[in-house]
């Protein structure tokens, strides 16, 4: 019997990445200015969050339980931002 070589396995991606990508230039400031603006820049797009929140599966349950704290989150917040304003 001869075996077949197996296929690399593929992994399903639920949800596509969306965005522009993110750019920085490097000018005569230097390189070290360059890499802390793209990592604030990172950390505002939410790019380190998504990639540790995609490392392990998330069950359908605890994917609903994180959309709805994340969204009365973000509602507290706006409604502090209306209080204050």
């Amino acid at each position: 019997m001869s075996q077949q070589p197996q296929q690399p396995q593929q992994h399903y991606n639920p949800e596509p990445v969306l965005g522009k990508p993110l750019e920085v230039k490097v000018d005569d400031r230097g390189v070290e200015r360059a890499i802390r603006k793209l990592r604030r820049l990172t950390a505002g797009e939410g790019v380190l969050r998504e990639m540790k929140r995609r490392r392990h599966y998330e069950k359908p349950s605890q994917q609903r339980k994180r959309k709805s704290r994340e969204a009365a989150r973000r509602r507290k917040r706006r409604m502090r931002r209306q209080e204050g304003t």
